[in-house]
């Protein structure tokens, strides 16, 4: 008996239009945080002035990097799918930003189905769903749904599964 091949498709679905507002938040919460301490730094010693506007300057470049650009490229990147159709059923994810992987799941192998919603998650309607398999690589993630499309991902896997 031949075994049914996993063909590499593109996955097609982005996350939520919600995403990168909410990726930019998060990013932004550390990034605010160490942007007060250097004032208040500045605000206590003012002896090396030159110290504080090259922190500031590696300050403002990561504020631009990781709360403005790298949520865009993201979502640019990130996709998720689930295959039903030919070959062997799986859930297909692409991630990152920096580094970008790409994980195939088949859905024989899935062990538990579970969501996760941060309080941002909440906040926005978002929510992240989980797919563990037997894999030692970990678990497949699809991130940032809204919250209706993951339940309806959750109930698909589970009942196919």
């Amino acid at each position: 008996m031949e075994r049914a091949r996993l063909t590499l498709v593109d996955p097609a679905h982005p996350p939520s239009r919600k995403a990168p507002l909410v990726w930019a938040i998060g990013a932004a919460i550390p990034w605010m945080m160490l942007a007060l301490a250097q004032l208040i730094w500045l605000a206590l010693d003012q002896r090396t002035l030159w110290v504080h506007g090259v922190a500031a300057a590696v300050t403002l470049l990561g504020i631009v990097l990781f709360v403005v650009v790298a949520p865009l490229w993201r979502y640019r990147v990130h996709r998720w799918d689930i295959n039903l159709h030919g070959g062997t059923p799986a859930v297909f994810t692409r991630t990152g930003w920096l580094v970008q992987e790409r994980r195939i799941a088949p859905i024989s192998r899935v062990q538990t189905v579970d969501t996760y919603r941060g309080p941002l998650d909440r906040l926005f309607g978002l929510a992240n769903v989980t797919v563990t398999t037997a894999s030692s690589a970990g678990a497949v993630r699809i991130v940032a749904l809204d919250v209706d499309v993951a339940d309806r991902v959750v109930a698909q896997l589970t009942d196919i599964a």
